[in-house]
């Protein structure tokens, strides 16, 4: 897609009111997104519904994913929060087994092992991350893009360093998926919240699973949303399961996948590729303003900007109609696709001003 025609989808999907730089805490909802929402919400009012939701468009935002990330439906099961499927993941590791992650990781990858207790957590400095990998590393737990000051992890090295020494890779691509290309099948395990960089509404989580990793994977959400026949999977125990990833789903949030089907259907029509050329180009426009200004910006190549010690200015921006965030003592300010170089330069005004 061009410029020109990312701008023109772009107007047809979104009229924000703010000068919005803070998609790494929340994507805006694109209007089709919204729309298809709004009609679940009326017909579960006025019982026009047999049910609160369709499983179908459930399938359709699982397929929609699976495509954007190069792997089959089949090895994405969905849920509602990234907390829940590493959790899931965590239920499987045998007491001992040791699990390595970056110093300053997000608490939704690390808090469900440390908060067992019987796992050995192991931290390091991103950087170091794929040199710290040992023979007796059960997992290596990371996200590809860091959320509290946008720094990108070496996903080639620690790829290779965990296949090397036998340990699974599980990754979190919450802050990238929408706009950084991403091999799930490449990983152990991918966990993604869907209501950032995806545009989905929150209450959308995407898990994906390679098939020797569902060897040792206990489905501990089992119910009639994980059987292999729903329908007739609705009393008593489940018997049988569904003989894919799907087995891990949660009970899905209808209102959020109706939303979701949609949301993932614009992200395809307007293309990674593109989307990562427009947030990147911006996220650079800004870290050059902010060195014209004396400011250094966390060296990273990412959507993600971050600027040490200017967190406390982010309350004077949102009164000045920027909305960005304050992150671990960071000014984080974060790029998708309805942003604009307009934006970026009153950003740096403020700033300067």
């Amino acid at each position: 897609m061009t410029i020109s025609s990312l701008s023109r989808a772009v107007a047809a999907e979104f009229a924000p009111q703010t000068i919005y730089l803070n998609t790494s805490t929340c994507g805006l909802l694109p209007r089709r997104a919204v729309d298809a929402v709004k009609t679940l919400v009326d017909e579960n009012a006025s019982g026009l519904r047999d049910g609160s939701g369709d499983f179908g468009a459930v399938h359709r935002a699982r397929e929609g994913f699976a495509r954007l990330v190069g792997v089959g439906a089949g090895r994405v099961a969905v849920g509602g929060s990234v907390a829940a499927h590493v959790g899931l993941i965590a239920s499987s590791l045998p007491p001992g087994a040791e699990v390595l992650a970056p110093e300053g990781e997000f608490s939704s990858v690390v808090s469900p092992f440390a908060v067992r207790g019987d796992l050995k957590m192991r931290y390091v400095p991103l950087q170091d991350l794929a040199d710290a990998v040992r023979l007796g590393t059960a997992l290596v737990a990371f996200s590809s893009v860091q959320s509290a000051d946008g720094r990108r992890a070496d996903l080639d090295a620690v790829r290779a360093a965990a296949a090397d020494k036998g340990a699974r890779t599980l990754l979190d691509a919450t802050q990238s998926a929408g706009w950084l290309p991403l091999d799930a099948g490449a990983y152990d395990y991918t966990v993604t919240g869907g209501f950032k960089y995806l545009l989905c509404p929150r209450g959308t989580s995407f898990l994906t699973v390679t098939e020797e990793a569902q060897e040792g994977l206990t489905p501990v959400y089992a119910g009639m949303a994980a059987a292999e026949d729903r329908w007739n999977s609705t009393y008593g125990p489940v018997t049988e399961l569904a003989s894919d990833a799907r087995r891990y789903d949660e009970p899905p949030a209808f209102l959020a996948y109706h939303g979701a089907e949609h949301s993932l259907a614009l992200i395809h029509e307007i293309g990674i590729d593109t989307l990562h050329a427009h947030a990147t180009g911006l996220a650079d426009r800004f870290r050059s303003g902010l060195a014209d200004l004396g400011h250094t910006a966390v060296p990273a190549d990412t959507a993600v900007v971050a600027v040490p010690g200017l967190g406390d200015r982010a309350p004077e921006l949102q009164r000045a109609g920027v909305l960005v965030a304050g992150r671990a003592g960071n000014l984080r300010a974060s790029f998708h696709l309805y942003n604009t170089e307009a934006d970026v330069d009153r950003a740096l005004d403020v700033l300067a001003g």
